[in-house]
């Protein structure tokens, strides 16, 4: 079986671009719900893949703060 080569997260983007994407992302999923209610939303499982992205970048930003206390 082959070995999963993942990347951290302070690799890929910074923690100002990570919370620039949360701020996004939350919105978004503010105005999938509000269209889910309205009836305007046609695919609801926006609202889930929103949740779980959410989920990603504050486990990534959290993870930058741990290793940022582990260095000094």
């Amino acid at each position: 079986m082959a070995k999963k080569i993942t990347k951290q997260a302070s690799e890929v983007k910074t923690i100002d671009q990570l919370q620039a994407d949360l701020i996004v992302k939350r919105n978004d999923l503010i105005e999938a719900k509000r269209g889910n209610k309205m009836g305007e939303l046609t695919n609801p499982c926006v609202i889930k893949l929103n949740r779980k992205t959410i989920a990603r970048i504050k486990t990534a930003i959290r993870a930058d703060q741990i290793a940022a206390k582990e260095n000094k």
